[in-house]
């Protein structure tokens, strides 16, 4: 997800039910306050994470009902999984600070958030996602798109695929 569809993803696209993020619209800064839009490619998708992102939401669901009630009448009841302690939403300067700061411990500080993207993208590809999987899952428009970003991971799996099929030719020659 792109950073302004986490900070505006409400408990509400979130279906723990059957495991799926409705991913429809972002969170966006503009002239000093945050309003929402649509996604950047206009359109709406769905995505299926992870049976154990799930669970850290449901595990940060509880966490948060815990700082509502600990919040009390301050809580403004907006509904964003990304919230501050009273409920409203967090500040993109707010995560780039965190998210800055724990890249700087793993000895990463040249990282940007939107690579997290990217590194999504090239496991998913590598685990063997098909390629309109990861468009979908991206929101580009197109494969093409995604192949034409992505492409130097197939190039490394065609090449483990070789290296696989003469570890195969290899084994019914000496067998």
């Amino acid at each position: 997800m792109r950073i302004g569809e986490i900070v505006g993803l409400t408990w509400d696209r979130v279906d723990f039910e059957r495991g799926f993020i409705t991913i429809d619209r972002q969170l966006q800064a503009r002239s000093g306050e945050y309003v929402f839009t649509s996604t950047k490619s206009g359109k709406s998708r769905t995505i299926a994470p992870a049976s154990w992102v799930m669970q850290l939401l449901r595990n940060h669901r509880k966490r948060q009902i815990e700082m509502q009630l600990k919040a009390g009448s301050l809580w403004d009841d907006t509904g964003y999984v990304s919230s501050n302690d009273v409920g409203g939403h967090l500040a993109f300067r707010t995560i780039d600070k965190d998210f800055k700061k724990a890249v700087a411990a793993i000895g990463r500080p040249d990282a940007r958030f939107h690579d997290l993207r990217h590194s999504y993208a090239v496991a998913a590809i590598r685990a063997g996602d098909d390629i309109k999987t990861v468009q979908g899952n991206l929101g580009h428009a197109t494969a093409a798109f995604t192949l034409d970003v992505y492409g130097h991971v197939t190039e490394q799996m065609k090449q483990d695929s070789a290296a696989r099929m003469d570890s195969y030719i290899t084994g019914i020659l000496q067998g």
